[in-house]
């Protein structure tokens, strides 16, 4: 008898690159009243330090984030979010303060 194999068998996989939640498409997302352009960076894209415009926390190299700016924005618009703050953006104030101690990114 002949040991079982568990690899798969036949050629590479094609890869979709029309969209979806991959990492690095962009998509756009409407977000009060205004076209939004939202990327996804996995952790391996994220070499910085970023500060969270929606819990005011920092968001340290290595951790999968998403980036979002105005469609006809600049290149200075872009806000990095960790992924359940952009998504919970219409549900959180706008009221956050950032502490004394804390340092602008």
């Amino acid at each position: 008898m002949s040991p079982r194999r568990n690899r798969q068998h036949g050629g590479a996989k094609s890869v979709d690159r029309t969209g979806g939640d991959r990492y690095g498409l962009e998509r756009t997302e409407e977000w009060r009243g205004e076209d939004w352009v939202v990327r996804l960076v996995g952790g391996g894209g994220a070499a910085k330090h970023y500060r969270c415009p929606g819990c005011d926390q920092e968001i340290p190299p290595g951790v999968p984030h998403v980036v979002a700016w105005p469609q006809h924005g600049d290149v200075d618009d872009r806000r990095h979010w960790h992924k359940a703050c952009w998504n919970a953006r219409d549900r959180r104030s706008a009221r956050l303060q950032r502490s004394r101690n804390a340092p602008r990114y």
